[in-house]
């Protein structure tokens, strides 16, 4: 309610200066904040992660040192069970060698293989041999003669080398954190002296009757853990810059490494074991290892054991990454890994003290000749009344000092000794706490192995995490996303959308000139296919009412964002037609390129590539050449003014600055299409996507259909279980196929790559290429980067919303564009495959041979539906096998016929007559399964199987998208759909290949559209002037621009004489084109000659210093180049608006005083001005006013100085302008004397509140505010890019009459071809189904036991045709396939939206920032 009352008080306050006060508020326009279930959800992931951690590495630490208390010597268990231990502890070294070799050697076979130097390769496998040798001696030899708790605490003195190497390089950021490492080379130290001090005692104590070997046994500890701190060497290395270009070749070709020192290390582990225990120990009896059949419990223990280790160990890995990559490094990672030894030896002590009462208890009952307890644990192995671990844990924990005779004091050393160790490696480590990452950063640059010391696992998170993050938080470079949207007859709705996002990025980014926390800056182009018309009696160019609708749509979209018009307009004619420049609200540009079909192709792909070729090729060119960049000195160059009234080079050249120092790789595309709704997030999440694989060209989101009807309803889900599991399984298995035009983010280096863009502007001449290249130029631009090397990625959290068609008649048009085409890409994919592989690592013969089986599933679609039909009839209407089929295959046939002799509008009508039949027999079908599973008294059978299956699957994947869940009600619309979609617009998509229009937006409401011609002051034929100048009676004078063209009629004399004699307009006269147009063309350069009028670089002055009286003021209120000049009186004088005498800011507001070139324009730049001059009304300038001066002082902290200026300008305002009503625009006059009057009184104001420094800013506003939209044309060097590139690649196509029909003669061929091949295939399959079912089931069937839901074995068998279990077990298998890969996909989306919200920008109102900046300096 509160809202309501809000936005009805505002409506109430616009109303007060305009009888049209009521605006659009379109959906998403408001500020996006966090919301308080995401930041507790962000709270809550990292606590389970770090909880995770902390309790993975206790159970991964805890049951290697129960294995190794339990193979001790010392144990209490027999040989066999010691030796069965001491196995498992082998397999517990190798299990994490053995993960690496895998993943490595898929990595290698299937990814990408780099030939090693062999030189740097044997470096790598001597060390990783000494790293294995030192594990396997201290954990097979040293830990097992130690008690359980010296094997807790001897962990820690691997870290003596990676500290002594941090004080060596001198690592630390600042001097005093040497310390650290200091500290912990001296506690390591000291703890190893504390262990040989503490075995000491208990020789000569006698603990446990301890030989003086066990010092042998220190010694070979202290050597093992040093060879251990070889592991990480490559940290500190990378971190100092040493051994760069070995460290960074070593990248290449690491997976191969990994692969022999795996093994390598392997083969030490085994070479350990056998030595130790077979040569020296002797214990290893080899009949030992045969197990009987009641030493079930030493196995089930022995493998538990094992299994909690290793299982643990890895997860303790991989949630460390996840803690990192979620921003959670202190809470979740740190704190949990540094807390792991002390939680161990806590859990320890609570388990001992509160089972120690069964001890007791069983040691009560023993003979009274063993009173001592630790003695008395040996009578309790030979009993089964206390846990075999427990009694193990104890009777080593007797093994220390605190089972000695005579002293006990020396137990405190012990203790002393697991400070020492562990206050070693914290202060090691202390790197970690501090470490910066940015959002979901890589693996590989967090970590400086892949591979995990499984025995040392909490030490190995600390020291394996690098300390030195490359691109940390601080250190990203930053990126520029050009947003590109093509524009085909969009409706307003539409419209508003693309543009409501847009303005939604732009207040998200913030003022340019400033820093943002994601490091990125932006412009937004549209680029409008067919944008102009051909006006009816005239022939005059202009736009027609797309362009209209979208110039209202923008003038909407800023009023609702900033509550006024927008400020900074320019209108430039371009060679391809024209073009709109805005300055939007915080600073960022936003273009609309309108295109005329009679000077450039129209359609997507030609846009595409000419905004490719201007950003990438044009604007590239500039940064590579800064000379050719137009100079401040330029006349025609325009520099606007921000919002907060700062003065600032124009941004399109400021962008371009920008880009000299941003590499091709941190510059990005955003393919929009015309109708495409969605939030900053969405584009900040793919921008992630780039910025951490260099190797991916384009990352695309979730797209997500809108509208209404059943048409929408069916493509909700279709799209739902495309994103699902279709595009993740691309996603996790090789690279996606398809990155959508309407949402996808391209990576400026992959577009400019050879064989990308040069290609993309291959002219279709054959009839595969119409096909390929024109009917899905995204799938194609997708193609050519997978060929390339280039990978494509899909990000789940990525939400894009855009309309979908609603009508069947624009579904299958559609449809039938994007059928054939993603057949072709797939197959040129499929043909290229070999030598993609070799080029692309995503992409490997795996994942080629999978999407071979994909592509021969969509082939066989037609059949399989037609088979899934025959059983719907065999089963309802009891006809045989045989018949059903016959019948099934009617529809089909006769379907095909009609779609070669009917025109293409007939055939639709009839597949829709056909769809809503096909509905009834697929909810037939569906009833007939579960009726022949009640028939079977099971749904174990394979079809009722298949079917619970497929719901689970679909039931458990939506629950998985919990945002997205409602979309499982659309399931059911899908399912009886699914004749229409994969058999009736199969069989339309390839009869009608030929056909190669768009399908769908081709009507066009503005062409030869008559106007009116309104306020037409003079017509050029005329020897009179018309007087019909529809002026309103309340407007209290001729303007200006009136009595110049009336001077210029009666005079005959030109613009320039006229001029001479009275004060010079700024308009633009509305005069038709001369014959030279109709001669040259529209497009010509030469068209308009002789249409002139003055339009100004109106921003490219400079102010006079010399005495104000002398001086004149040019004011650039009507936006032309020619300026508009009055003496000022002394009075006047004292009210300058030129305030900062010597400030090189002004210099870039007041340019020269000689007069500028005039600018030529063509017909349609006047009636789109005359849209942006509204804003000079007297109801819209106050708002604006009253904007610009809130806006422009909105962080000086002046609230009151603020609201005093805003009260009395308006007044200033409302009094100056006096009768004139609230729709008129006001003429030049009225502008200069309001201007004059609003500076005087806002000086007279800052001058009483003593804030002159503000003077600069408002004055600033107030020009503004009263400021026209510029005409203005582009420099001289662009204009020669535009020409070139349109004759190079964009000259509108005119194909000849032969031609066409030869395209058309080859089109049809490759048509007949296409449907023969996809009628013989299913065919094939129709009958080869057909024949099994004559033949009879009992000749040629697979038996199936028949199971009941009671899991009782039934004494018949199911009999199923061996063709129909074998599609239907690969189907099964395919999306089993998909749904693992969506588990797995869904875990790191979950991870990336986590780290995204620890990071997303938070909007706050500016009286909540202003209080919390206070209350952060009180507490400073």
């Amino acid at each position: 309610m509160k809202e309501i009352k809000e936005r009805i008080k505002n409506v109430e306050k616009r109303q007060r200066d305009t009888w049209d006060p009521f605006q659009l508020n379109p959906v998403g326009a408001e500020k996006e904040s966090k919301r308080r279930c995401f930041h507790l959800a962000q709270y809550l992931v990292a606590v389970i992660v770090g909880l995770a951690v902390l309790t993975s590495a206790i159970i991964a630490k805890g049951s290697l040192l129960v294995l190794s208390t339990m193979s001790s010597p010392t144990s209490m268990r027999n040989a066999k069970e010691k030796q069965f231990y001491m196995l498992m502890l082998v397999f517990c070294l190798v299990c994490p060698n053995f993960l690496v070799f895998l993943k490595s050697l898929w990595r290698c076979a299937f990814k990408s293989f780099v030939q090693p130097n062999l030189k740097t390769m044997s470096l790598i496998c001597v060390i990783e041999c000494l790293v294995s040798l030192g594990t396997s001696v201290l954990v097979l030899v040293v830990m097992p003669q130690f008690d359980v708790l010296t094997n807790l605490f001897i962990g820690g003195g691997v870290c003596i080398l990676s500290a002594t190497m941090q004080i060596v390089f001198r690592l630390q950021s600042e001097s005093w954190k040497i310390m650290f490492p200091i500290c912990s080379l001296v506690l390591t130290i000291a703890g190893y002296c504390l262990l040989g001090v503490d075995y000491y005692v208990r020789v000569s104590s006698y603990v446990d009757n301890q030989t003086e070997d066990c010092f042998v046994y220190v010694g070979i500890g202290i050597f093992a853990s040093l060879l251990i701190s070889l592991c990480w060497w490559e940290n500190p290395l990378q971190a100092s810059n040493c051994m760069k270009e070995m460290l960074a070749e070593l990248d290449g070709y690491r997976d191969f490494v990994f692969v022999i020192s795996s093994i390598l290390r392997i083969i030490v582990t085994g070479g350990v074991y056998l030595f130790y225990h077979v040569l020296i120990a002797k214990s290893i009896v080899w009949e030992d290892f045969n197990l009987r059949s009641d030493e079930w419990e030493l196995l089930q223990t022995g493998l538990g054991l094992f299994f909690l280790q290793a299982f643990c160990s890895a997860a303790c890995h991989w949630f460390g990454v996840v803690a990192c990559k979620i921003h959670a490094v202190r809470m979740s990672f740190a704190l949990p890994v540094c807390c792991t030894g002390p939680a161990v030896l806590l859990l320890g002590l609570i388990l001992f003290i509160t089972q120690a009462q069964q001890l007791e208890g069983a040691v009560e009952t023993l003979p009274p000749d063993n009173p001592e307890f630790c003695k008395s644990l040996i009578y309790l192995s030979h009993q089964n009344t206390t846990p075999v671990v427990l009694l193990e844990i104890t009777r080593s924990i007797c093994r220390t000092s605190l089972n000695s005779h005579y002293l006990q004091w020396p137990f405190s050393m012990l203790a002393l000794e697991g400070v020492c160790m562990w206050s070693g490696f914290v202060t090691c480590t202390y790197y970690v706490w501090k470490i910066k990452v940015q959002r979901i950063e890589r693996t590989s640059q967090l970590f400086v192995r892949r591979l995990y010391e499984s025995t040392f696992i909490d030490l190995s998170l600390l020291l394996n995490t690098k300390m030195k993050v490359p691109k940390a938080a601080n250190e990203i470079q930053n990126c520029v996303i050009y947003l590109c949207a093509t524009m085909w007859h969009e409706t307003y709705d539409e419209m508003l959308k693309i543009l409501t996002s847009m303005f939604r990025l732009d207040r998200y980014r913030g003022d340019p000139k400033e820093q943002h926390n994601d490091c990125f800056d932006f412009e937004c182009h549209i680029y409008v296919d067919d944008a102009f018309m051909t006006e009816k009696g005239t022939e005059k160019r202009l736009v027609n009412s797309y362009v209209n609708d979208l110039i209202h749509v923008v003038i909407e979209v800023y009023r609702v964002f900033t509550n006024k018009e927008p400020d900074d307009v320019s209108i430039i004619d371009a060679p391809y037609g024209g073009r709109l420049m805005f300055v939007m609200p915080e600073g960022n540009m936003l273009y609309i390129h309108l295109k005329d079909k009679s000077c450039i192709r129209n359609k997507k792909r030609w846009s595409q590539i000419m905004y490719m070729y201007y950003l990438l090729g044009w604007k590239g060119y500039l940064v590579k050449n800064p000379h050719m960049i137009p100079r401040q000195t330029n006349e025609h160059r325009t520099s606007l003014v921000s919002l907060d009234g700062e003065i600032f080079l124009c941004p399109q050249y400021d962008n371009d600055n920008k880009r000299k120092f941003i590499s091709d790789d941190n510059m990005y595309i955003l393919a929009l299409d015309g109708d495409t709704d969605f939030q900053p997030k969405a584009v900040i999440l793919l921008v992630d996507r780039l910025r951490m694989y260099d190797n991916v060209g384009a990352a695309c989101g979730r797209i997500h259909p809108t509208g209404m009807g059943p048409m929408v309803w069916y493509q909700k889900f279709e799209y739902a279980v495309g994103h699902w599991l279709q595009k993740t399984a691309e996603h996790v298995f090789g690279s996606v196929l398809c990155s959508p035009g309407c949402f996808s983010l391209f990576r400026g280096s992959a577009i400019m790559d050879d064989n990308v863009l040069k290609r993309y502007t291959t002219t279709s001449c054959r009839a595969i290429e119409y096909v390929q290249y024109d009917q899905g130029e995204d799938r194609w631009l997708c193609t050519l980067l997978l060929q390339q090397g280039w990978r494509v990625e899909y990000n789940a959290a990525s939400d894009a919303y855009t309309n979908s068609p609603q009508e069947f008649e624009e579904f299958y048009n559609q449809r039938r564009r994007w059928g054939p085409s993603t057949l072709a890409n797939t197959l040129d994919l499929l043909h290229s495959g070999p030598e993609t592989v070799k080029r692309n690592s995503s992409i490997s013969r795996l994942y080629i041979f999978y999407q071979m089986f994909t592509v021969g599933s969509s082939i066989l679609g037609p059949a399989s539906v037609t088979l899934m039909i025959a059983g719907a009839f065999q089963f309802v209407f009891k006809m045989t096998g045989t018949l059903a089929i016959i019948v099934a295959s009617i529809p089909p046939m006769f379907y095909i016929i009609i779609c070669f002799i009917a025109k293409p509008n007939t055939q639709i009508t009839i597949a829709g007559i056909m769809s809503v039949l096909y509905a009834f027999l697929m909810t037939a079908s569906f009833f007939s399964i579960i009726g022949d599973m009640v028939i079977q008294g099971t749904f174990l059978t394979p079809t009722g199987l298949f079917l619970v299956s497929m719901t689970i699957m679909y039931l458990v994947t939506a629950i998985l998208h919990p945002e997205e869940f409602g979309m499982i009600v659309y399931g059911l619309m899908y399912f009886i759909c699914i004749p229409s979609g994969y058999l009736l617009l199969t069989i339309y998509s390839l009869v009608n290949m030929h056909i190669v229009s768009w399908g769908t937006r081709e009507s066009n409401k503005g062409e030869k559209e008559v106007k009116k011609n309104k306020n037409i002051l003079c017509d050029r034929n005329c020897n009179l002037c018309c007087w019909d100048m529809n002026i309103h009676s309340d407007v209290p004078q001729i303007t200006q621009e009136s009595e110049n063209l009336i001077l210029q009629q009666m005079t005959g004399q030109p613009a320039q004489q006229v001029q001479c004699l009275t004060t010079t307009t700024n308009d633009i006269p509305l005069q038709t084109l001369s014959g030279s147009e109709a001669q040259n063309g529209p497009c010509s350069s030469n068209a308009t000659k002789e249409t002139l009028s003055p339009a100004a670089d109106g921003h490219s002055r400079r102010r006079s210093t010399g005495s104000i009286t002398d001086s004149i003021i040019r004011f650039p209120l009507f936006g032309s180049s020619s300026t508009h000049t009055f003496s000022t009186s002394d009075e006047k004088s004292n009210i300058s608006i030129i305030t900062s005498v010597g400030d090189d800011d002004d210099d870039l507001l007041f340019g020269h005083s000689e007069e500028m070139e005039e600018v030529p324009v063509r017909d349609w730049v006047h009636p789109v001005k005359e849209e942006f001059l509204k804003k000079l009304t007297y109801a819209n300038m106050k708002r604006n006013l009253q904007e610009q001066i809130r806006y422009t002082l909105r962080n000086k902290h002046q609230d009151d100085v603020c609201e005093e200026l805003v009260q009395m300008l308006t007044e200033t305002l409302r009094g100056q302008l006096v009768g004139v009503g609230p729709e008129d625009i006001l003429t030049e006059i009225q502008l200069e004397e309001l201007q004059y009057s609003l500076s005087k009184q806002a000086r007279y104001i800052l001058k009483t509140n003593k804030m002159e420094k503000l003077e600069k800013r408002v004055q600033n506003a107030i020009v503004k505010t009263l400021t026209a939209p510029q005409v203005t044309k582009l420099d001289e060097g662009e204009t020669d890019f535009w020409h070139k590139l349109i004759e190079r690649y964009l000259t509108p196509i005119v194909d000849t009459k032969g031609h066409q029909e030869e395209v058309t003669r080859e089109l049809k061929s490759l048509r007949n071809k296409a449907v023969f091949l996809y009628f013989i295939v299913n065919v094939l399959w129709v009958v080869a189904t057909f024949f099994l079912q004559a033949i009879g089931s009992d000749v040629i069937s697979i038996k199936i036991p028949k199971y009941y839901p009671n899991g009782t074995l039934s004494d018949e068998y199911l009999k199923v045709e061996p063709v129909s279990l074998m599609f239907l077990l690969s189907f099964a298998i395919l999306l089993l396939i998909q749904f693992l890969a969506m588990l797995y996909h869904r875990i790191y989306t979950l991870i990336h939206v986590v780290s995204y919200r620890s990071t997303e920008k938070d909007y706050r109102k500016r009286d909540e920032v202003h209080n919390y900046t206070k209350a952060l300096s009180h507490l400073n």
